[in-house]
C-alpha cells in the first residue's frame, strides 16, 4: 500500500468497517479492495490511514467540491425530475481510472497534489442544501465510499430535513457498506464502466464482479438504481461489449432500469483518444433498446436529440427535456397521462414542470 499523504489541515475520525489483523495491520472493508493497511500506511484510496492499529478516515468533512446541480446532471432522470441536488465531495478514490474526468480531486491524494478543502460539518451541508432550494444531497464527483462516515452522518440529517440522498458511485462498496447505506441513500447512479474484468484491471485498477454485486445489493436494499456507461472509442465500444452491459442491466436489474450512455471526452491519461462519435452513441442506444431496456438515454450528445422519457407501455412522452431542464407530463401520482402506466422511479408525482 502507498505511504499516507500529508493532510495537515483535515480532520481524522476512526473509520467504519475496519477489522484488526496481526502485527497492528487493519483490514478496511469499506470498498471491495479490502486493503490490508499496515501501520503508518494508507489504503489505495490514499485517505484511510492506519495510526497505531486504528484505521482513520482522514478527510471527514474536508469538502473539496460543493455545488448546486440539476439532478439530471448526476445523471438521475427518474428521481424528482427537474429538481436540484446539493452536491459534495471530499478528496480520494479507490480507482485510478486512466480516463478520470475529475482526476485532480479523485487522484489528488495519490498524486501528492495540494488540494484546497473547506472543513464542513454534516449540519452545514444540510443547511446549504436547504438554503439553496435543493431537494436532495448528492455524494458525488469522486467515489463516495471514501467518505462513507461523513456521507452517513450527513445523510441521516438530510432525511430529517426532508431531503433525499443520492449516491453517485463507481459501485465498489462492499456488501457491509451497502448495508450501512440502506435506509439512508434513496437513489444511486452506478458507473458501469465495462463488462470486461480486463478493462477494469487495466484501465481502472479494479475488478468487475464487485461492481455487479454492489448493484444487486443496492437493488435488494431498496435503493433506486440508474446506470451510466462512458463509451470510450476502441476500449468498450464494440457491439459485444455494449450488448453484454445492456443484457445484464435488463436481466439482472430490470428492463425499466434507466441506462445512460455518455460521450467520452479526452482527459487525464487518455488524452490521445478522440471523443465518442455520434454514430457510436446512436448504435449503443439501439443496442440497449434491442436488449429490452425501456429507458435509454444518451448524454453529452445534443445533436442526437432530446433525452425525453417515454412510457414503457404506449410510448407517449412522459418527461420532456432540453439539456438539464425537464418538463413533466406525468399525472400527480406519477403515471402516464395517456395510458395510466406508472413510471418507474421515485418522486415522479412531484416532478417539476
Amino acid at each position: 500500500m502507498p505511504r499516507s499523504p500529508s493532510h495537515p489541515a483535515t480532520p481524522a475520525v476512526p473509520g467504519l468497517l475496519a477489522a484488526p489483523e496481526a502485527d497492528g495491520a487493519v483490514r478496511c472493508n469499506v470498498c471491495a479492495h479490502r486493503c490490508l493497511v499496515r501501520p503508518g500506511r494508507s489504503g489505495i484510496c490514499g485517505v484511510r490511514e492506519n495510526r497505531g492499529g486504528t484505521l482513520y478516515a482522514l478527510t471527514y468533512g474536508s469538502v473539496v467540491a460543493a455545488a448546486l446541480d440539476p439532478i439530471e446532471k448526476k445523471p438521475l432522470f427518474h428521481v424528482d425530475p427537474g429538481s436540484t441536488a446539493w452536491s459534495v465531495a471530499t478528496p480520494g478514490c479507490p480507482f485510478h481510472c486512466l480516463f478520470c474526468q475529475n482526476w485532480e480531486i479523485a487522484q489528488g491524494p495519490r498524486l501528492g497534489l495540494d488540494l484546497p478543502t473547506r472543513p464542513t460539518s454534516p449540519d452545514e451541508v444540510v443547511r446549504d442544501a436547504v438554503t439553496s432550494g435543493a431537494r436532495a444531497v448528492a455524494y458525488t464527483y469522486v467515489e463516495p465510499t471514501v467518505f462513507l462516515e461523513f456521507a452517513l452522518d450527513t445523510g441521516r440529517l438530510a432525511h430529517a430535513a426532508g431531503l433525499r440522498n443520492l449516491w453517485i458511485t463507481d459501485g465498489y462498496a462492499t456488501p457491509e457498506a451497502v448495508a450501512l447505506l440502506a435506509g439512508v441513500m434513496d437513489a444511486a447512479n452506478v458507473d458501469l464502466k465495462s463488462f470486461s474484468d480486463r478493462f477494469y484491471r487495466r484501465l481502472c485498477g479494479a475488478r468487475l464482479a464487485p461492481v455487479l454485486d454492489a448493484m444487486l445489493a443496492m437493488r435488494e436494499a431498496g435503493i433506486w438504481l440508474e446506470v451510466t456507461t462512458l463509451v470510450i472509442p476502441g476500449r468498450n465500444d464494440s457491439d459485444a461489449e455494449l450488448g453484454a452491459i445492456a443484457a445484464w442491466v435488463a436481466g439482472s436489474l430490470g428492463p425499466e432500469t434507466p441506462w445512460h450512455i455518455s460521450r467520452f471526452h479526452p482527459d487525464f491519461r487518455l488524452a490521445d483518444v478522440p471523443p465518442t462519435p455520434s454514430a457510436t452513441l446512436a448504435r449503443a442506444a439501439a443496442i440497449g433498446r434491442d436488449a429490452g431496456l425501456a429507458h435509454v438515454y444518451v448524454g453529452n450528445a445534443p445533436e442526437l436529440g432530446p433525452s425525453d422519457t417515454h412510457c414503457a407501455g404506449c410510448g407517449a412522452v412522459m418527461i420532456e427535456r432540453q439539456g438539464y431542464r425537464a418538463r413533466s407530463r406525468l399525472t400527480a401520482v406519477g403515471t402516464c397521462p395517456d395510458c395510466g402506466r406508472p413510471l418507474a422511479g421515485i418522486g415522479l408525482g412531484k416532478a417539476a414542470s
